[in-house]
């Protein structure tokens, strides 16, 4: 093989380092933490279902969250060549259609691992894998306004998520209506999260026709919206739990979102400089609402 061949095939051939960066393993953390909240909140015993938990845990992040994020990447490789060329599939790291044949084989993967775990954690998958692929692909392309996509990465994230960890650990059954409630309140809170990833990216948005919420509602807008997003439906968890007769948890939980209002607080005097720190800084403390929310589910089964 001349050295012009060989240079050709390796060319072809994408590096391991490429193709794990396309799948962003950063972003598995949201659904793997809400399937660890399902898996909480299910009331059964994790010692006796540790491997199927493992096969779980590898469905909702390496496997369901990481094909959103090849999808996304391949749907995006116009629009990444021009603001981050860097990324592996418009600088050719990822060479050919690679992008494409990984988003594919990572969804047929994630039918396979689904249907092994039972029918609800197949049906959780295949509407977490269609909103990836609508989330991202024309012609619906949901990104493309804020109201819809965010709505789809929330529930996709968040409450799929926890549904198929309490469906894991139950043998793949429906949870009862409480956990579902939970799944879909905090679902619904997410919207906000994701409204606040929209904040750095203002101007490129308006440029691409991207209508995030910043660039219909206007910056200011978009901050409230986003605030009140995430703090309304954790109220109404709040309530449930008072009405489930979880009142130590109820209170953790409200005392919880007081935390997240005092930040937001500061986060609307300069929601674009204060964005981030937001996201860092509240996000955890909506994710140690979930955590004790779960807990508070477990109790009620064991009541």
């Amino acid at each position: 093989m001349t050295e012009t061949a060989s240079n050709a095939a390796t060319a072809s051939r994408p590096a391991p380092s490429a193709m794990l960066e396309v799948l962003h393993p950063i972003t598995w953390f949201p659904p793997m933490w809400a399937f660890a909240c399902g898996v909480v909140s299910s009331g059964a015993s994790i010692a006796e279902n540790w491997l199927v938990l493992l096969a779980g845990v590898v469905l909702a992040g390496p496997l369901v969250c990481a094909t959103s994020q090849a999808v996304n990447d391949w749907y995006d490789r116009h629009v990444d060549a021009i603001n981050e060329p860097h990324r592996p599939i418009p600088s050719g790291r990822l060479p050919g259609r690679w992008g494409l044949y990984i988003a594919i084989f990572g969804t047929l993967l994630s039918l396979v691992l689904g249907a092994i775990l039972g029918p609800w954690v197949l049906g959780a998958t295949i509407v977490g894998l269609i909103l990836a692929w609508i989330y991202s692909a024309p012609p619906l392309r949901l990104k493309q306004n804020g109201w819809l996509g965010n709505a789809a990465v929330g529930f996709s994230y968040e409450s799929l998520a926890w549904i198929t960890g309490a469906a894991v650990m139950i043998g793949g059954r429906m949870p009862e209506a409480h956990i579902l409630a939970l799944a879909i309140l905090y679902g619904l809170g997410a919207h906000g999260i994701m409204t606040l990833n929209d904040f750095k990216a203002i101007e490129g948005d308006k440029q691409m026709g991207v209508r995030s919420l910043p660039v219909q509602l206007g910056v200011k807008g978009a901050a409230w919206a986003a605030c009140i997003l995430m703090v309304l439906p954790q109220f109404v968890v709040v309530g449930l739990l008072f009405l489930w007769v979880q009142p130590v948890h109820a209170a953790a939980v409200a005392s919880l979102i007081m935390v997240q209002i005092t930040l937001m607080v500061r986060f609307l005097r300069n929601p674009i400089e204060r964005a981030t720190w937001l996201s860092g800084l509240g996000v955890t403390v909506y994710v140690s609402g979930m955590m004790v929310s779960a807990f508070a589910a477990r109790a009620l089964i064991a009541s």
